[in-house]
């Protein structure tokens, strides 16, 4: 990560941009280096250049005008939970 989550805030409210209670702060696609652990639309398709098969039958490499996208998340330690929902 290139920029610490205090320089993303600062840079999202500096132009006056308001910040409220359960705005969510993406800090991008954080991945590993095997293929299991590609974690973007872009990285899992190298590039468009390997189609994603979905449940349905469908191939992507990109998203498309309609698709939808269900957003989930939590940080678990030491047998506690929290999370986003869904989005």
């Amino acid at each position: 990560m290139y920029w610490s989550i205090t320089q993303q805030i600062t840079h999202h409210s500096i132009s006056g941009c308001i910040m409220n209670p359960g705005d969510l702060i993406g800090s991008g696609t954080i991945s590993g280096n095997e293929k299991e652990s590609w974690g973007s639309l872009m990285e899992i398709s190298w590039a468009g250049k390997e189609p994603v098969k979905l449940s349905n039958g469908e191939e992507r490499t990109f998203l498309q005008n309609g698709d939808t996208l269900i957003m989930r998340g939590y940080a678990e330690k030491d047998g506690q939970k929290i999370g986003f929902g869904e989005c």
